[in-house]
């Protein structure tokens, strides 16, 4: 899992992209390719 600055970027990589919140932190999750999972902070 990455942890970057900016998700709006990362959600463009792949179409199955969705950016969630959860507990206060923002992530990026991809249910069919999970390399693309990310956090903010």
């Amino acid at each position: 899992m990455k942890v970057v600055s900016s998700l709006k970027t990362l959600k463009k990589r792949d179409k199955n992209c969705q950016v969630i919140r959860r507990n206060g932190r923002v992530y990026v999750i991809n249910k069919k390719n999970p390399r693309f999972k990310a956090r903010q902070g």
